[in-house]
């Protein structure tokens, strides 16, 4: 009697540990209500069988019993896969329909936002979908259409590889925090290599000559989507000026480069098709945002992490002269000589699109047009940096600053204080191993780089749940953070600062209880989306992101981020040299790597020379 009781015990302890891990799996992969019913059925079914019918037969009836309905479980788990949709443009059930505009394409209608004060329209075409003969070619303008267009939600992001929503699910419980049980989010958000679509926010009703913001996601050109919460424009609309952003080609559709590619091209070009889709929706947006209200020579284009090395290359490219006015780039730039990351040569390009056939086992860039975008979206080859290539960029960006040809007339950029914590993660780092690293990044200056960080010397502050950590950890994570990111917005923010231009140069610092400072950290402050994940915010972020707005508003009005009632942001100058912190208190600061820049100038101009 002992035994049994100990295994009727033992079984049901195992029935609900299953079931419970079971819904955990239905809930983090969000699986459809339909699913969340048949497993329920199941259960029950299977308990009644047990009780009534099972309990007591040998041990083999149970085992069989046991299986079948496991693979009832896992059949249920597979068929109740949650569908592909697009993401609406509003929260809203039913929201109002605004009034029609019309665009050098057709007619088209937005919906206003929950208390009518913006109107968003998601998913216009700014060009041609870039498949079929289209893949690898630059970006055509779009067609003309019939009838009225209903702009009600953003388009699929762009094809792109993508982890499982348990997956997902994951990163937003351990990094972001913000993961909330939900009936409104079952469903995976649509990917297509049809993705050339923008979006607007405007204050609602009669707008005149509004300054736009035109931003640029980021994602290390390989992934990202338009439809973030984290820097939609709703909030900044409310503050008199109307938000765009916009999907481009990723990865090996957006980067690839082939000598046959340039060679059909009639410009020659190859390797920088995202960057040409960016050109274009900025044309779109030159020709078409008087009919939302917008003034066209009023245009400052803006994006974090990859989107501002997109911005910083629209910034040094010929095929963007005239289309905006100002610059505002968070967390990444590609002014070094060498740049770190998101730029590449034109050999490394073809090399990279050369590795691209070869894996496929095509003798040239055109039979890839023969394959589904689900197959080559898989390469291994690394097509994830944009290239000069003669046309949309013609040299390395910094002779271009150097001969004062940039294009931007104002600047506002700057990085956080913990970049590069999220991209080490996995990566422990010894005091034994910190030799090797530094050494990797500086060569024959890394003793000089360690006489300045220590391998102890700077504490592992920021930790994940998946934190690798080490000895040196945290010294290594700011010496990549000063280097990968700081550093291009000290070069670029030098270079304008010699041109007379205004620069307004910012550190962001600011912990809370979601992304802290690291990486996109800075993304809900400055474009008004705190309110998304207000659990995870304090009146001291609240009162950041309003003074950030403020100055992100006034730039794009202005050119100049101070204003009535703002703590004062004094430019950066060749003289000037603070930078201004944006965390609790909000003040101008010396640059915390000022020491570090002076050795990596050092590295980079021994690696221009090489």
């Amino acid at each position: 009697m002992k035994k049994e009781k100990v295994f009727f015990i033992l079984y049901w302890i195992l029935l609900s540990l299953t079931a419970i891990v079971y819904f955990t799996v239905l809930e983090l992969g969000k699986n459809t209500l339909l699913g969340w019913g048949i497993a329920l059925v199941l259960f029950g079914a299977y308990i009644t069988l047990e009780i009534k019918l099972i309990k007591g037969r040998q041990w083999y009836i149970r085992l069989i019993s046991w299986l079948c309905f496991f693979a009832l479980l896992v059949g249920t788990a597979f068929l109740s896969q949650p569908p592909y949709k697009t993401v609406p443009a509003v929260d809203s059930k039913r929201p109002a329909v605004t009034e029609v505009v019309k665009v050098n394409e057709g007619e088209l209608t937005g919906v206003f936002n929950e208390d009518n004060s913006v109107e968003v329209y998601a998913g216009i075409p700014y060009a041609k979908p870039p498949v079929g003969e289209l893949r690898w070619k630059e970006p055509q303008a779009p067609e003309k259409w019939d009838g009225v267009k209903a702009c009600d939600h953003f388009a699929p992001m762009s094809m792109q590889k993508r982890d499982s929503e348990i997956m997902n699910s994951l990163t937003r419980i351990v990094g972001y925090h913000d993961y909330r049980i939900s009936l409104k989010d079952n469903y995976r958000e649509a990917v297509s290599e049809d993705s050339l679509y923008l979006n607007i926010w405007k204050p609602a009703g009669e707008v005149k000559d509004a300054p736009v913001l035109f931003f640029i996601h980021g994602g290390s050109l390989t992934s990202g989507q338009s439809s973030f919460s984290e820097y939609r424009g709703e909030d900044l609309a409310k503050k008199g000026i109307i938000v765009v952003n916009f999907g481009y080609r990723l990865n090996v559709f957006g980067y690839m480069a082939h000598r046959s590619l340039a060679n059909e091209s009639p410009n020659k070009t190859t390797g920088n098709y995202g960057l040409l889709d960016q050109i274009a929706a900025l044309k779109w947006v030159n020709d078409n945002i008087a009919s939302f209200g917008g003034d066209a020579s009023k245009i400052t284009i803006a994006g974090e992490s990859a989107g501002a090395s997109s911005v910083n290359a629209l910034c040094v490219s010929p095929l963007a002269k005239g289309l905006f006015r100002y610059a505002i780039a968070e967390s990444s730039g590609i002014t070094p000589k060498v740049p770190y990351h998101t730029f590449r040569s034109y050999d490394e390009a073809l090399e990279e699109g050369n590795k691209t056939l070869e894996e496929f086992g095509v003798l040239n860039a055109g039979e890839l047009r023969a394959m589904k975008a689900e197959e080559l979206v898989k390469t291994t080859a690394n097509n994830s940096a944009m290239t000069v290539d003669g046309y949309a960029i013609t040299e390395q960006p910094y002779l271009t600053y150097e001969k004062g040809e940039n294009n931007e007339q104002s600047l506002l950029n700057g990085y956080n204080s913990h970049e590069a914590n999220v991209f080490n993660l996995f990566s422990k780092v010894e005091a034994g191993d910190y030799q090797d690293k530094i050494g990797e990044l500086f060569g024959k200056y890394t003793d000089d780089v360690i006489r300045l960080y220590p391998p102890a010397s700077v504490p592992l502050d920021y930790d994940f749940a998946v934190e690798a950590g080490g000895s040196a950890k945290g010294a290594y994570n700011l010496v990549l953070g000063g280097t990968w990111f700081a550093y291009s917005h000290y070069k670029w923010s030098d270079y304008v600062a010699s041109q007379n231009k205004p620069v307004y140069f910012y550190y962001f610092n600011k912990d809370n209880r979601s992304l802290r400072a690291n990486h996109a950290g800075e993304l809900p402050y400055a474009y008004g989306n705190l309110w998304r994940h207000d659990y995870l915010y304090d009146e001291k972020d609240a009162e950041l992101s309003e003074t950030m707005q403020n100055y992100w508003v006034n730039f794009v009005k202005t050119g100049n981020p101070n204003g009535d009632g703002l703590p004062e942001w004094t430019p950066y100058t060749t003289s000037q040299k603070k930078i201004i912190q944006l965390d609790e208190n909000i003040e101008m600061i010396d640059d915390p790597y000022s020491e570090l820049y002076k050795i990596i100038d050092k590295s980079q101009n021994d690696k221009a020379e090489q």
